[in-house]
């Protein structure tokens, strides 16, 4: 929470949160994959891509104003 406060600090709330849920939802289906062997089917793969390029177009287009 910390490193995120501080982020926050030159970075817009929306940015920075969008950027933050969509890291811990891929980071939480990392570690069911590794730890538990939950193997996603094809559209919990399609959602989790969408996710990530949803957290890249954010972080790279979004400054663009």
């Amino acid at each position: 929470m910390f490193c995120l406060s501080q982020v926050m600090k030159s970075l817009p709330v929306g940015i920075t949160y969008a950027s933050y849920a969509g890291i811990c939802i891929i980071a939480t289906s990392v570690v069911g994959i590794i730890k538990f062997n939950q193997i996603p089917n094809v559209p919990t793969m399609v959602g989790l891509f969408l996710i990530v390029v949803g957290v890249l177009m954010i972080n790279l287009l979004g400054q663009l104003r």
